[in-house]
């Protein structure tokens, strides 16, 4: 497994890998990644930091693992490029988003690179995943890795929306200033925990959008072509 991250964040957390858990970790993730089918590919597990610098965040997004099934996941959570049907947690995504702020969402498309190269980081707990076994890294150690990542980006940054969705992201607040930062909650957007009430109507995209204009940034264009090419940022 590769350990040099990305951009500025190998300076970042540099005080990581000189931890007990990290060599651990990285010969866990190896041996699996000999012995069976794991995913993301293992040039795709960094992406979220790849894609989204830490100078560049604005957003933080925190999913559980990756997706479990052949070319489904490209190391950003939620982030769909599978040929199939659409996850259902990220069809409810883009429902909200849709009504929320009144756009049209794809229909066959749902690689999220776009969202990341505009300051949102879409960080799985867990990086990497067996297939067709969910949780099967859990215990790695990769929650040491992506907790030090929160807490880094909550006392090193001001003013960046958290959005947790789901009882297992709330147990991230924690970790997160909440005088410095803005946290969102709401249900999961299974339909597990959608169909429950919370997530729909939650409007977490325009209220982080809302939060960022009030401060002067520049808002997320959340909305996506829907097609089969290279992401593309496309204008509300």
């Amino acid at each position: 497994m590769q350990t040099l991250l990305p951009n500025d964040w190998q300076e970042l957390l540099k005080e990581e890998f000189s931890k007990s858990y990290w060599p651990v970790l990285v010969e866990k993730v190896s041996d699996a990644y000999q012995l069976n089918t794991c995913y993301p590919p293992k040039d795709d597990i960094f992406n979220a930091f790849k894609y989204c610098a830490f100078k560049d965040v604005k957003v933080v997004i925190i999913g559980q693992d990756p997706y479990h099934g052949k070319g489904q996941a490209n190391g950003l959570c939620f982030s769909y490029v599978g040929t199939q049907k659409f996850p259902p947690s990220l069809k409810n995504i883009y429902k909200e988003i849709s009504n929320d702020l009144a756009v049209e969402m794809p229909k066959s498309f749902g690689d999220l690179t776009a969202w990341a190269k505009q300051g949102v980081l879409l960080l799985n707990a867990t990086l990497t995943v067996q297939e067709g076994k969910p949780n099967s890294h859990q215990k790695f150690g990769w929650n040491s890795f992506t907790d030090a990542v929160i807490q880094k980006i909550s006392k090193e940054k001001q003013e960046v929306v958290f959005l947790l969705w789901g009882g297992f992201a709330h147990k991230k607040e924690i970790l997160i200033d909440e005088q410095k930062h803005k946290i969102l909650k709401a249900t999961h957007p299974s339909p597990l925990g959608a169909n429950k009430g919370g997530w729909f109507g939650c409007k977490h995209f325009s209220k982080t959008n809302n939060y960022l204009k009030s401060l002067g940034k520049k808002e997320i264009k959340w909305k996506l072509i829907d097609n089969n090419q290279p992401p593309t940022l496309f204008t509300l």
